[in-house]
């Protein structure tokens, strides 16, 4: 028996960090909104037309047929007589076709499955990929109102000094200009967010949002070493799932139009009643076709058919294993990147720091101090966004491997 992971709910993983969303967002509400996006409600109604074509496949394509006739037959010096006749006939598939029916309708449930699970899991990566996008905006904001607060009070300091005649005027227009940029830069900013918020608002009508955007948290680690976090994603993952239960079917299915090289037969009874009640009888009808050159063609194609299922199977287990590899290097550099970047800010606001000191005391010059703050504020939007793509990697990776969010259940495979 071949086994197939299926994910039909979802739960919160059990443990929690302060990094996740679920800190933020009950795991039932995420549930409920990631159940009612239309993505996966199309896909549960393609589950249904599974389960429906699978019946189908499962009782067969024939039904029982009655046909009749009824003459009024007139003879030369015999009279007229009436005469009928009245048939049940059904077709039956040979042995061993009903069985392949079968397991091609159970192998398209189980694709099917698959296909909800990916649309669950798609709708949650949509989900993480615009919440960390919003929390990212969001410090962003912040690091720019930081930024405009300080070259407020450092423009402030230049007017002061311009006002002593201890400054150049054209110190305080290169100050209002820095400030200028910054103030243009919290705008772009808050706008990034309003989009954020606005997507989230669209694609998952039922989560409630906090009225502001909760702080970026810190990236954590899981527990769980990444590279076993990998070989999960790539265990469970749905576009290999879906592509091997697809293969299996076309598998069969190509089989199955082998085997339907040789026709069915279509079995009877007929009564019949002639010359007026004089001749009557009851007897077995059959037919059989002659299968020809049609049915040898389809059955070409669906082992054709058969082998590009297989072939894609391979090519989405290639996907597979280069998505868990890209994902595994995404988390771990981009936590390495953000421990750099904390760095590099931390470096920054001291310089910064010391110079707007220096320069309330007269001894650093304007264009040192306007410099300072400008590396201070690229540093820390560098930190921002590190850290925000090293959470967004970090949960990534676990989604795939069913470590947040999901706790998958495996079920038999046909």
């Amino acid at each position: 028996m071949k086994r197939y992971l299926i994910l039909s709910t979802l739960l919160l993983s059990g443990a929690a960090f302060a990094n996740e969303v679920t800190t933020l967002l009950p795991a039932e509400v995420v549930e409920r909104a990631v159940e009612e996006h239309p993505l996966v409600q199309a896909g549960i109604a393609r589950g249904d037309a599974a389960r429906g074509a699978a019946r189908g496949q499962r009782v067969g394509p024939y039904e029982f047929t009655v046909g009749g006739s009824y003459v009024k037959r007139r003879v030369d010096r015999e009279g007229e007589f009436n005469e009928y006749d009245l048939s049940l006939q059904r077709g039956f598939r040979l042995p061993g076709k009903a069985a392949l029916d079968r397991r091609a309708g159970e192998f398209g449930i189980v694709a099917a499955d698959f296909r909800i699970a990916g649309a669950r899991h798609g709708a949650v990566l949509l989900l993480n990929d615009i919440w960390w996008d919003w929390l990212a905006a969001g410090a962003e904001v912040k690091a720019n109102e930081a930024a405009v607060a300080n070259l407020s009070a450092d423009l402030a300091s230049v007017e002061r000094r311009v006002a002593l005649q201890d400054a150049a005027p054209v110190d305080a227009d290169r100050a209002r200009a820095a400030l200028a940029t910054a103030r243009v830069a919290l705008d772009q900013s808050r706008s990034r967010a309003q989009i954020a918020r606005s997507r989230l608002e669209v694609q998952f009508p039922s989560l409630p949002l906090p009225a502001e955007v909760p702080d970026l948290p810190d990236p954590v680690m899981p527990p769980i070493m990444l590279d076993i976090l990998r070989d999960q994603a790539l265990a469970q993952d749905h576009g290999m799932a879906i592509a091997r239960a697809e293969a299996d079917r076309q598998t069969i299915l190509a089989e199955r139009a082998r085997r339907d090289r040789i026709a069915d037969p279509t079995l009877g009874v007929r009564l019949f009643s002639e010359r007026g009640g004089a001749e009557r009888g009851i007897g077995v009808v059959a037919s059989v076709p002659i299968g020809g050159a049609r049915r040898s063609a389809y059955a070409s194609q669906a082992n054709a058919e058969a082998r590009a299922a297989t072939a894609e199977f391979v090519a989405a287990r290639f996907t597979a294993e280069e998505a868990a590899a890209t994902n595994f290097a995404q988390a771990i550099n981009s936590w390495t990147a953000w421990q750099r970047s904390v760095d590099a800010r931390t470096s920054s606001e001291q310089a910064a720091y010391r110079l707007r000191q220096g320069y309330r005391l007269g001894g650093v010059d304007l264009t040192d101090l306007l410099y300072a703050e400008r590396q201070a504020q690229d540093a820390l939007k560098a930190e921002t966004a590190a850290r925000a793509e090293a959470s967004r990697a970090i949960s990534r990776l676990r989604i795939n491997a069913h470590d947040l969010w999901y706790a998958g259940h495996r079920t038999e495979g046909p």
